[in-house]
């Protein structure tokens, strides 16, 4: 069976050094040294101020949220995992949806403006599969109304805009480590935050809201990374550019031999790539459908990456309808791509995208 994607492990003797080093310390979790380490090699390797680590993605965007007290609504994009959506509402927050381009599958930010109201606290954009969205235009927009910025950068591992990390925009961007990212750490994730006094802050957010031994001055949670988790972190490290290459091999033959057949995102030219995912969208919905079901009856199974767009959730409220999200969800599917995707596999891929359109 061929999934859109595999996990990738690292050398199975170094991890078990590092577990080696656990049991010899017996530190697992509560920021031992295995998650210092590996915050300061992240923070070099990403060109980042401070990098905080916490159990997952979607518990970096809530701790982001609660760092910067955001209340009322939240302009974001419909086109996302939904768990950009989802933790909003659970928070209290009301998202309230910006279209997004039809070629970057960003948010648009010119579509930002007329959504913005005395209620707004926020803008949430995600780099749609590690896609740099227009940062400069949006933290402009941003700053011109005095809202708070978070990037949900849960694909944009290591990717550079005009030679800078994309994660320095804003006041916070979060990351995910899940299993399935480019980077893992098993389960995991990151905030980055520029500003050291907030910095400190979702420190203690992250810790139940504990300063120190006789001092609790947030509401907090236990969002806190592990030592194994960080143990894994610092074993793909190591291999990341290799990791990185052997995708946009990968990458590299979906666009030469789709080309004419699909729309391929269009990168911004500004930013670095790290090929993350392979998105590719149809004419319409029907042809998704007919390939989707030919490489299934061959055990691939791609993914419709991101379908359904967010605005249609039942409980949205109030109900929003965001023609351009809706359309592209409809059309578009992430195909497999992984270190060691076998060429006669995605040659079998690409054979049956070329037989049915």
């Amino acid at each position: 069976m061929i999934n859109v994607t595999k996990t990738y492990l690292p050398n199975k003797e170094k991890y078990q050094k590092y577990v080696d080093e656990i049991y010899e310390n017996g530190w697992l979790t509560n920021y031992g040294p295995l998650t210092q380490r590996l915050e300061k090699r992240l923070a070099e390797y990403l060109g980042v101020k401070n990098i905080v680590l916490v159990s997952n993605g979607t518990s970096a965007l809530e701790i982001a949220y609660r760092t910067l007290e955001l209340k009322g609504v939240v302009i974001t994009t419909p086109f996302s995992f939904v768990a950009t959506t989802s933790s909003l509402v659970m928070n209290q927050l009301s998202p309230v949806f910006a279209d997004i381009d039809k070629n970057t599958f960003n948010l648009d930010p010119k579509n930002i403006e007329k959504l913005i109201t005395k209620n707004t606290s926020a803008i949430l954009p995600v780099h749609v599969f590690g896609n740099s969205c227009k940062v400069e235009e949006i933290d402009e927009i941003a700053d011109k109304y005095n809202l708070k910025l978070i990037y949900d950068a849960a694909h944009a591992f290591d990717v550079e805009y005009k030679g800078n990390s994309v994660l320095n925009y804003g006041d916070i961007s979060t990351l995910s480590f899940h299993a399935t990212k480019l980077f893992h750490t098993i389960e995991g994730g990151a905030l980055i935050i520029n500003n050291d006094k907030l910095a400190q802050k979702a420190r203690y957010l992250i810790n139940f809201g504990i300063k120190n031994q006789e001092e609790i001055p947030y509401l907090g949670t236990n969002a806190k990374m592990n030592e194994f988790e960080a143990a894994m972190g610092l074993c793909i490290l190591d291999d990341i550019e290799q990791i990185k290459q052997k995708r946009k091999m990968v990458l590299d033959t979906y666009k030469r031999e789709l080309r004419g057949l699909v729309q391929f995102q269009e990168k911004n030219k500004n930013a670095t790539e790290n090929y993350s995912y392979c998105p590719v969208v149809f004419k319409n919905e029907g042809q998704l459908l007919k390939v989707q079901k030919a490489l299934n009856e061959q055990k691939i199974f791609p993914r419709r990456y991101f379908y359904p767009s967010l605005d249609t959730l039942e409980y949205i409220e109030p109900k929003q309808e965001m023609k351009i999200s809706r359309d592209i969800s409809k059309r578009i599917l992430c195909l497999p791509i992984y270190v060691d995707f076998e060429k006669d596999v995605q040659k079998q891929v690409i054979d049956i995208f070329k037989e049915n359109l």
